[in-house]
């Protein structure tokens, strides 16, 4: 009976560590990518040309700067913070962070078409939210 507790603890701590990472690493490449675009809405101290965005809702990337800020980057260190910290609702957190990436990776697509960087953050979107889905069930 201690054991399975302990086994249990264990497999806990270990996902919540997994999950921080990855929201850390999300976090780390969003928040400055954000402020680029906040900054420079035009684009170009990313060399990201304004013709990118003619199939989208948008003029210049001041709007999706600040969603990759505040969600993307600022949301994925809290979410990784309160990993590490196994906060009760850092399944939830995480849950909701994963579904936002793969909402926002798939509407780049269909806007802006598809890029080997969609591919690998709608993947790690997926990897957040079923790691979030384990997590929330885990968690006593």
């Amino acid at each position: 009976m201690i054991n399975d507790m302990r086994n249990t603890e264990n497999n806990i701590r270990r996902l919540a560590i997994c999950l921080g990472i990855l929201q850390l690493f999300i976090g780390i490449g969003a928040v400055p990518a954000g402020l680029a675009m906040i900054i420079d809405p035009s684009g170009r101290s990313l060399t990201m040309p304004l013709e990118m965005l003619a199939n989208s809702p948008f003029s210049d990337f001041l709007i999706p700067g600040i969603f990759l800020l505040l969600i993307n980057g600022i949301g994925s260190l809290i979410g990784g913070i309160a990993s590490f910290l196994r906060n009760k609702l850092s399944g939830e957190i995480a849950i909701g962070l994963g579904i936002f990436l793969l909402g926002w990776i798939l509407a780049q697509t269909v806007w802006m078409g598809i890029h080997w960087l969609h591919i690998m953050y709608f993947i790690l979107g997926a990897v957040e939210l079923i790691l979030g889905l384990i997590l929330r069930k885990k968690m006593p």
